[in-house]
């Protein structure tokens, strides 16, 4: 079963006259712009920070829980999604970095590398790593809402 990685979102108008957005599965992202296209880059993008910073820091990262009425869908972007997918199947499975260096037959700071999102992974290394774990990228394109 393949899952996209998108977030639901709120996002309000503040006194102000700002736009607001928060993630109800990832309580600590909050960002806001000066309008809602602003915001929504915004989004994206703070979304993609909030979970680097917990896979970074070795995390809990929840699955998007289902949308709601009021809420937007807030795609995490693509150069986390991959990182992402591999942090979430090797936590589910249980397998530690060196067991998953040993089945690519790599050295573990390969996979370490694989897992921090400030290293730049090429998507062929992403895409071996899932497959070890019974898993693949599936890349889809959606109308912009």
């Amino acid at each position: 079963m393949s899952f996209p990685y998108s977030y639901p979102a709120v996002f309000r108008r503040d006194s102000a006259g700002r736009w607001t957005v928060s993630f109800r599965d990832l309580p600590e992202a909050h960002t806001d712009g000066k309008d809602e296209r602003e915001t929504m880059a915004e989004a994206i993008d703070y979304l993609g920070s909030a979970l680097a910073f917990r896979i970074t820091h070795r995390e809990d990262v929840p699955l998007p829980s289902k949308q709601r009425r009021g809420e937007r869908s807030i795609p995490a972007p693509l150069w986390i999604a991959g990182k992402l997918a591999l942090y979430r199947a090797m936590r589910e499975q249980g397998v530690k970095n060196t067991e998953l260096a040993r089945r690519l037959k790599v050295r573990e700071t390969v996979v370490r590398r694989m897992l921090d999102p400030d290293h730049a992974t090429r998507t062929e290394k992403l895409e071996a790593a899932l497959a070890a774990l019974g898993k693949r990228i599936v890349v889809g394109v959606e109308d912009a809402a």
